[in-house]
């Protein structure tokens, strides 16, 4: 009975005969329970968008980028010796600048890329974002993101107008000569007129990455017609490169950086989405020290109940010390009801957050069918399905730390409880 009497009245106070306590108590176990579900529920679906958009990124993005901001000449070389490092799969040349589109009388300003699609099959998954047509860019062709393709209205088969940045240049210095020289020769206004005329490329297909950014912005056509449309002869404005694992490719980063030489710059897909992804890990991390503060307000409903309880029990408290307890049980007494209320809010809010985690896609349907709330719409997300990772690192932090915050409510009561007078508290009895 000695060892088991802290125990034995902290559950005995738990189950008082007055129904206000067990009230109080019950409420403070919700407020676990909430606070650990939503907590789960949040960090995993956050961790699971980002793992996804991770995925994307991949699919659609080199593992490494080597590039100097500029043109890359002898690029051919330099591509060699990367393939025979350690950790590379494969290499390919690319061209990646601004351009005006135009299909009947539509105009945006996207971004074109250069690819050698035989090489470029081995970098990345493009043809798995195909949605319409095929990936067919042999001869005078393109392949245009979804976005694009309903802001200007194209199809498959259509006809695209690409007006090129270079042009508008050329058509400015030979305007500028003609003036300077004070020609008005029709023949050579019409030899203007022609480095005017766009580049029209068939639309052979439409993909969609699920990330609004490429399909908004990029038009892949093959990598001749780029540097045709940019002046740049032979030469190329990067490398993409594939590594063995994308989340190693830091490591062949290092081992390129000592191949490559200024003003050429090796990056990492990590590196070129770094804002992105710096945003969603800060927002994770907010995310759990607010969505704490449900655990915080269930813990001042604990020492709340055990504050009462300590004034309730003051005769009690008082014959228990009489009678030879000793501080620590004392203390033990309220700090194990802190410690079995948040041992079961704990485990009742595990439970329901890993339910919620795998009934998610279900539960979300019935709020958009029964209330009409779509918590997570695809339009905005570009996902079908809410993503989800449970990481048990993460959930174990969670539940220790809820236990801990209740524990270390109850010890407040607890140490008040501990340091009562037995004379005082039964002087009136």
């Amino acid at each position: 009975m000695k060892k088991s009497l802290s125990l034995f009245l902290a559950l005995r106070y738990l189950k008082p005969k007055r129904t206000f306590l067990s009230i109080i108590t019950l409420i403070s176990i919700v407020g676990v329970t909430l606070g650990i579900t939503v907590l789960i529920l949040v960090i995993s679906v956050m961790t699971g968008f980002e793992l996804e958009l991770q995925k994307k990124v991949i699919g659609f993005d080199a593992h490494v980028v080597v590039t100097n901001g500029g043109l890359m000449q002898g690029w051919r070389k330099l591509a060699d010796e990367i393939k025979d490092l350690p950790g590379v799969v494969a290499v390919a040349p690319y061209m990646q600048g601004p351009v005006l589109a135009e299909f009947q009388h539509r105009r945006y300003a996207p971004k074109i890329r250069g690819i050698d699609p035989e090489q470029e099959s081995r970098i990345s998954d493009i043809k798995k974002f195909i949605v319409a047509g095929d990936l067919d860019l042999d001869g005078d062709k393109c392949v245009i993101g979804s976005e694009l393709a309903h802001m200007l209205g194209v199809r498959v088969g259509d006809q695209l107008s690409l007006y090129s940045p270079e042009n508008i240049e050329s058509v400015v210095d030979e305007l500028d000569r003609l003036k300077q020289e004070g020609k008005n020769n029709p023949e050579e206004i019409d030899q203007v007129k022609e480095m005017i005329l766009p580049t029209e490329l068939t639309v052979t297909g439409i993909f969609e990455s699920g990330r609004y950014l490429y399909d908004s912005e990029f038009i892949l056509v093959p990598l001749f017609v780029g540097q045709e449309l940019y002046g740049l002869g032979g030469d190329i404005h990067g490398l993409a490169i594939k590594t063995e694992d994308p989340f190693q490719a830091e490591v062949v980063k290092q081992e390129i950086m000592e191949k490559i030489e200024p003003p050429n710059l090796a990056l990492t897909w990590v590196d070129m989405n770094k804002q992105l992804f710096d945003a969603i890990a800060m927002e994770r991390s907010v995310m759990f020290f607010l969505l704490m503060f449900i655990i915080l307000v269930a813990a001042f409903g604990i020492m709340n109940t055990l504050i009462t309880v300590t004034v309730q029990k003051t005769r009690e408290i008082g014959i228990i010390k009489a009678l030879g307890a000793q501080t620590h049980q004392i203390i033990g007494i309220f700090a194990a009801q802190g410690m079995v209320v948040g041992f079961f809010g704990t485990i009742t809010g595990l439970t329901l957050g890993m339910t919620l985690i795998r009934f998610r896609n279900e539960f979300s349907q019935w709020l958009a069918d029964v209330l009409h709330i779509e918590i997570f719409p695809r339009s905005v997300y570009q996902f079908s399905e809410i993503p989800a990772k449970v990481v048990p690192s993460d959930v174990a932090i969670i539940c220790i730390s809820a236990f801990c915050i209740c524990a270390v409510a109850a010890l407040i009561p607890a140490w008040f409880a501990a340091r009562l007078d037995p004379v005082k508290a039964l002087r009136y009895e």
